[in-house]
C-alpha cells in the first residue's frame, strides 16, 4: 500500500519522486514516459490516433483481452475510487451546492489530458479539465512553471477549459519513479466568483471584465501546500470567501484521495499494466460509442434548430450602454452520422456572439455534448474521452460558440448550451425510433432555469452571495414508453436535487413562504414533460440585498418530440414593499405559490408593488425585508399528440398537480368534472375530479375535425410565409437581426435560406439603426484568441473536426437528402470486427 509513513515530514514518498524528476531533468529528461517532454508525448499520440484510427495507435485491447477479469477489476477499482472521492470529500463543503447538490465531479486523466474514468456529479467538467490539461501541455507548461510531485494548479478560464467562471478546477499530477503517469482533477461550482454583481453568474456584465476573478491554469502551490500568495489573493476577490476555502479543500482533498488510489493500484498491478489500462480504456470507450451509435442509429444526417430568448433593452443596472438590447440565440444543428459510427456535431450558421454573458467556448459546447452522450448513448460503456474521441465538432468561429474573443462574457453559458442541445436530444431520438429502440427517446431536458442569485448584507449581518441550486430539480422530457420525471434532475448532473429547504434557509436570508409541484409546466402529449415546481421566497434581516432572475422567457427552448408540446416558458413575479409583516402578525392569508398564474390567487394575498412580466431575465434590484420573490423552475417537454394520451392519465394528472383541470380540456381534449369539493389531493386543486368518458369522446372528434378543416398544403403554408419573409411582414426587429447575423456569419447558411425561400439573390433583412450598429459593432471587434501555440489536435478549434470533410459542413443545400450518402441503401459497415464493449 501506498500509505506514506511518518518520518518526520509530511509525504515522504513526494519528496523522492520530486528528487527524480530534478535529477532526470539535470540529464536532459522531460517527465513524460521514457523521457520523453509532454508535448513531445502528447504530439506522438495526436499522431499515432490519426495513423491508426485508434487511440494511441492501440489497435489491440492485449490486456482486456488476456485477461479480462483482472482488466475490469482495475477500471471498477478505480471508478469505485473516484466515486468515492466525492462522496467523501463532498462533506468538507460548507454551500449546500456541494453538499445538498452534489455540484462536484472527479476525473482521473492520462499525462496528456484524457480521461480514464470519471465519478459521479457534474461529469460535463470532466471534458473541460481534460481541456485545461492540455492547456497548460500546449504552453509549455513543463518548462514553466514547471510540473512536478506535489504541485498544485487551479484553472476556471472558460477559453482554457471551463464553462463558467464559477466553475474552479484543482488539478494535481501523479508521479512515479520520475514520470507523470496520471493527473487528478476536481471541478465544484462556488457561490461567487467576485463578479460585479453578487452570486456565481451574474447578468448585468457585456464583457468577461464583469464576469469576475479568472484563474488561467495557475500553479498555486508545491509540495501539496498552497502559495501563501494564493491564499492571501483569492479571498478577497469573493463575497463569500470562507465558502471558497472550503470548496478548495473539498477539491484538494478528494485529489489527494485519488492520488492515494492510482499509487495502490501501481503498487498493486505494477505500472506498466497501469500504463496499459489506461490507453486501453480509453480505446475501449471510443469503441462501445461506435459500436453503439452503429446499433442505435441510422448514417445520415439529422438537422434542427433551437432558440432561446435573452432580452435587456430597458433593463438597468447594465454596465455598459451598447448591451441595452435584446438578443436571441440561434442554433441550427446537425449531427452527421458516418457509416463508421463516428459523428460530427455542427452549428454552422450560429449567430454572432453577444454583449452577454450567454457565449461560450468550443470547451464547453464539447464538455456539454459529452455530458449529454454519457447519459444517453453509452450509459453502460466505459466513460471517459473515448466518446470524445469518436465525435468531432464544427463551431463556427466568431459565433456565440466559439467566440475565439477573450473580451467575450461567459458567466451563465448554460443559457445558450442548454438550449442548444434541445435538438441533439431529438436527432439521437429519431434515430432510436428508426431502429426500434424505443425506450431510448426522449423528448429532451428542461431549460434548466429560473436561477436565484443576489448578495448584500445577510441575517448575520456579513457581506454574502446566494445562489440557490433548486435548479438541479427540473422536470425531464418525456420519453417515448413513459411519462418525464417530474422535478427530477439537471441535464448538467443527473444526480441533482433541489435540496432540503432548511438547510437552503441556513445560508440565504430567504424564507421559504412555501413550495409545490407546479401545473402546467410539463409538455402535452401523449406522453407528458415531467413537471417543473416552484418555491415563494420572502427576505429577511437584510441590508443593500439583491435578487435577480435568470432563465427563458417568451420563448421555450425545447420543442416536443413526434408532436408532443414544448414544456411552458418562464415568467417573473415579484411583489416589493409589502404588507407581509402585517399579515403575519394578524395571521392572516399571504401568498405561498403561484401555481396558477391566471387566477389572480396571488395578487389578492398582498398588497405592495407586484411585478409580474413573461420576461426570464433581469438585472440586479434591491429587496427589503418582507419582498417576495418567486423560484419557478421549469418542466420537460411532451411526446406524441397530446389527444392520444388515455383520458384516465390526465385525471390523475389532475389529482397530482401537474394539470389543472381547464388545461385537460384546452390541451388534452379531456372533460372532468368536481364530484367533491372538500378532497384535497395537492397544493394546486382542490376536489376530486371524474372522467366525462362521453363529453370526451365528443370533444376529440370535435378537435380532430377542427384539424382537418384548418389544416392547409406544405405547399400554401410555404408560398404564405415565403412571402412574408420576402415583405418582411409581422417580423420584429430582434428576430430580422438574429438571421440576418446568421446570414453575415455563414455564407453556406445564406445561401441554404436564399435557396429555401426562394429569396433574390441581393436579399437582406432591413434593420434598425440601432440593431444594425450592433452588428458592425461586434463583427468588427475581430478575434483574441487564447491558444496561441496549439498542438495539431487542437487547431481544430478554429476550423473543422476532421480532414477528410470539407471546410465547411456539406449539408447546407437546400435539396440535400439522404439519398447523397454513398448509395440510397446506405448503412453501417460489418461491425463484428470490434465487438461491442457495454449489454448491447
Amino acid at each position: 500500500m501506498s500509505t506514506e509513513p511518518d518520518e518526520g515530514e509530511s509525504f515522504p514518498r513526494m519528496r523522492r519522486e520530486k528528487e527524480r524528476v530534478h535529477e532526470q531533468q539535470q540529464e536532459g529528461d522531460g517527465i513524460g514516459w521514457d523521457g520523453q517532454t509532454l508535448r513531445e508525448q502528447f504530439e506522438a499520440l495526436e499522431e499515432k490516433t490519426e495513423e491508426t484510427g485508434h487511440y494511441a495507435g492501440f489497435e489491440k485491447l492485449d490486456l482486456k483481452q488476456s485477461n479480462p477479469i483482472e482488466y475490469e477489476q482495475m477500471f471498477a477499482q478505480l471508478r469505485g475510487d473516484l466515486v468515492n472521492a466525492r462522496e467523501t470529500s463532498k462533506e468538507v463543503a460548507a454551500t449546500p451546492i456541494v453538499e445538498q447538490e452534489g455540484e462536484l465531479c472527479y476525473g482521473l486523466f492520462t499525462p496528456e489530458g484524457d480521461s480514464i474514468a470519471v465519478s459521479t456529479g457534474i461529469i460535463v467538467h470532466i471534458h473541460t479539465m481534460s481541456e485545461a490539461i492540455k492547456y497548460m501541455i500546449n504552453h509549455d507548461y513543463e518548462e514553466s512553471p514547471g510540473i512536478e510531485p506535489g504541485d498544485i494548479f487551479v484553472n476556471n478560464d472558460t477559453h482554457v477549459g471551463d464553462v463558467h467562471a464559477c466553475d474552479i478546477m484543482t488539478l494535481i499530477p501523479i508521479f512515479h519513479e520520475g514520470e507523470l503517469v496520471a493527473w487528478a482533477g476536481g471541478v465544484n461550482h462556488v457561490i461567487d466568483t467576485g463578479a460585479i454583481g453578487p452570486g456565481s453568474m451574474n447578468v448585468s456584465q457585456a464583457s468577461r471584465f464583469g464576469d469576475g476573478a479568472y484563474y488561467t491554469a495557475r500553479k498555486v502551490g508545491e509540495d501539496l501546500k498552497l502559495f501563501n500568495s494564493w491564499k492571501k489573493d483569492y479571498p478577497d476577490k469573493t463575497r463569500t470567501p470562507d465558502f471558497l476555502k472550503l470548496d478548495e479543500r473539498t477539491r484538494m482533498t478528494g485529489c489527494l484521495m485519488i492520488r492515494d488510489a492510482v499509487k495502490n493500484i501501481i503498487d498493486e498491478y505494477g505500472v506498466e499494466q497501469f500504463k496499459q489500462l489506461s490507453r486501453e480504456a480509453i480505446e475501449d470507450g471510443r469503441r462501445g460509442f461506435r459500436n453503439r451509435i452503429k446499433k442505435t442509429m441510422l448514417p445520415g444526417t439529422y438537422r434542427g434548430a433551437s432558440f432561446v430568448d435573452a432580452l435587456y433593452e430597458g433593463q438597468d443596472n447594465l454596465t455598459r450602454a451598447y448591451a441595452n438590447e435584446n438578443h436571441l440565440m440561434h442554433a441550427p444543428s446537425e449531427l452527421h452520422v458516418r457509416e463508421d459510427g463516428s459523428f460530427q456535431v455542427s452549428f454552422e450558421g450560429a449567430n454572432k456572439w453577444g454583449w452577454h454573458p450567454y457565449n461560450c467556448t468550443p470547451a464547453a459546447i464539447q464538455g456539454g455534448i459529452w455530458v449529454m452522450l454519457t447519459q444517453t448513448v453509452i450509459p453502460n460503456s466505459n466513460v471517459n474521452d473515448g466518446a470524445y474521441y469518436s465525435c468531432d465538432f464544427h463551431l463556427p468561429v466568431g459565433s456565440w460558440a466559439n467566440t475565439q474573443n477573450t473580451e467575450t462574457a461567459h458567466a451563465y453559458a448554460w443559457h445558450f448550451l442548454v438550449s442548444a442541445w434541445a435538438p441533439l436530444w431529438q436527432h439521437l431520438s429519431r434515430g432510436y425510433y428508426s431502429r426500434g429502440f424505443w425506450e431510448e427517446i426522449n423528448a429532451g431536458n428542461a431549460n434548466t432555469s429560473n436561477w436565484l442569485q443576489g448578495g448584500g448584507i445577510d441575517q448575520f449581518d456579513k457581506l454574502h452571495a446566494v445562489n440557490s441550486f433548486e435548479s438541479a430539480c427540473e422536470g425531464v422530457g418525456a420519453r417515448y414508453v413513459e411519462d418525464g420525471e417530474p422535478h427530477a434532475a439537471a441535464i448538467w448532473n443527473p444526480e441533482g436535487d433541489m435540496g432540503d429547504a432548511e438547510v437552503w434557509e441556513m445560508t440565504e436570508p430567504l424564507p421559504f413562504l412555501g413550495r409545490a409541484v407546479k401545473p402546467n409546466t410539463g409538455g402535452a402529449g401523449r406522453r407528458a414533460g415531467g413537471a417543473g415546481f416552484e418555491s415563494m421566497r420572502t427576505v429577511k434581516d437584510v441590508s443593500r440585498w439583491l435578487l435577480y432572475e435568470m432563465g427563458n422567457g417568451y420563448m421555450t427552448s425545447d420543442g416536443g418530440l413526434f408532436g408532443g408540446y414544448p414544456a411552458a416558458s418562464g415568467y417573473i413575479l415579484n411583489a416589493q414593499n409589502t404588507d407581509l409583516e402585517e399579515r403575519f402578525e394578524n395571521q392572516d392569508d399571504y401568498p405561498q405559490h403561484d401555481l396558477d398564474p391566471e387566477s389572480g390567487d396571488f395578487e389578492s394575498k398582498i398588497d405592495g408593488e407586484i411585478t409580474r412580466r413573461p420576461e426570464g431575465i433581469s438585472t440586479p434590484k434591491e429587496f427589503d425585508d418582507y419582498d417576495m420573490y418567486l423560484n419557478y423552475l421549469r418542466g420537460g417537454s411532451g411526446l406524441g399528440d397530446p389527444l392520444e394520451r388515455d383520458p384516465e392519465d390526465v385525471v390523475a394528472d389532475i389529482h397530482d398537480g401537474y394539470v389543472l383541470p381547464r388545461h385537460a380540456k384546452d390541451a388534452y381534449a379531456v372533460v372532468v368534472e368536481k364530484v367533491d369539493d372538500e378532497a384535497k389531493h395537492n397544493s394546486a386543486v382542490q376536489g376530486e375530479w371524474e372522467l366525462d368518458k362521453e363529453a370526451t369522446e365528443e370533444l376529440r372528434e370535435e378537435r380532430m375535425q377542427e384539424r382537418a378543416e384548418t389544416a392547409k398544403p406544405v405547399t400554401e403554408w410555404y408560398e404564405e410565409q415565403r412571402d412574408r419573409i420576402r415583405n418582411e411582414e409581422d417580423l420584429i426587429d430582434d428576430v430580422k437581426k438574429t438571421y440576418e447575423s446568421s446570414m453575415r456569419m455563414s455564407k453556406q447558411f445564406a445561401e441554404f435560406y436564399h435557396e429555401f425561400w426562394e429569396l433574390p439573390e441581393d436579399f437582406e433583412f432591413t434593420l434598425s439603426e440601432k440593431a444594425e450598429k450592433s452588428l458592425e459593432n461586434r463583427f468588427k471587434t475581430g478575434l483574441k484568441q487564447k491558444w496561441d501555440n496549439p498542438t495539431k489536435g487542437h487547431e481544430t478549434w478554429l476550423g473543422i473536426g476532421r480532414d477528410d470533410e470539407p471546410e465547411v459542413p456539406y449539408t447546407w443545400t437546400a435539396d440535400r437528402t439522404i439519398q447523397d450518402l454513398p448509395s440510397p441503401d446506405a448503412s453501417f459497415s460489418d461491425t463484428t470486427a470490434e465487438p461491442a464493449t457495454d449489454d448491447d
